[in-house]
């Protein structure tokens, strides 16, 4: 009976061994510094350059304080989709493309009869972009994707809700290099929201310009007094 009760005890003792946990850890680690990754540099403008300059701009105590960028959201709205569903699926695989995650089909809230809409119907698409792949989507569209306008001459800065949000639209989805122009069939445009944690639309204003947003540069008229 001695011995039987001392064989079953050991394969106890081997499931318990300590180096199999100490494995597992190192294993652990290793794959959360490949999934870290390196840093958008337009996150490390911002951190260097940007919270600096808007410290002094606006005289914050605190670098809690500097307005951010909080998220990015993307819409296309696709009204054709009621008639035609193929467009809001080429719609989405443009988006995703675009962005490289997952986007979601929004419907409709009410039947309107004289648009032939029905309630719960799909007709667009959005995405929300947050922490890394906001900045590297935001570092895309400054520097490759806005050039690319025709007859670019700046984006207008009459876009900011009073919160401290600013809406972007884009007319042509062809003006990101990741869509192939000779398989576009149809050219749609798309609403881009900066969500920033700016109290002020003057303090998002500066936070996007810091950035790089090339807005509009507007001349300031000085009144002349007329010669009597």
């Amino acid at each position: 009976m001695g011995k039987e009760k001392e064989s079953q005890k050991e394969p106890k003792k081997e499931k318990a061994g300590k180096p199999a946990k100490g494995g597992d850890v190192a294993e652990k680690k290793q794959t959360h510094a490949q999934e870290k990754g390196v840093p958008s540099r337009l996150f490390l403008h911002y951190k260097k350059e940007v919270m600096p300059a808007l410290m002094k701009r606006f005289q914050y105590k605190s670098s809690m304080q500097v307005p951010r960028l909080e998220k990015i959201s993307i819409n296309i709205g696709v009204g054709q989709a009621t008639q035609d569903p193929k467009l809001l699926d080429i719609a989405v695989k443009e988006l995703e493309t675009i962005t490289g995650q997952k986007v979601a089909v929004t419907k409709s809230k009410k039947a309107i009869s004289n648009f032939k809409l029905r309630e719960n119907l799909a007709i667009g698409c959005r995405v929300t972009l947050r922490r890394a792949h906001m900045y590297e989507f935001l570092d895309r569209l400054i520097s490759v994707a806005l050039p690319r306008v025709r007859d670019f001459r700046g984006v207008s800065d009459k876009s900011f809700d009073g919160h401290g949000n600013f809406t972007l639209g884009v007319k042509e989805q062809i003006i990101f290099p990741e869509i192939d122009v000779d398989k576009v069939t149809r050219i749609t445009g798309m609403d881009v929201t900066f969500v920033t944690t700016a109290k002020t639309d003057i303090e998002s204003y500066e936070l996007l310009k810091a950035l790089g947003m090339p807005f509009v540069k507007r001349q300031e008229v000085i009144p002349t007094s007329s010669a009597a």
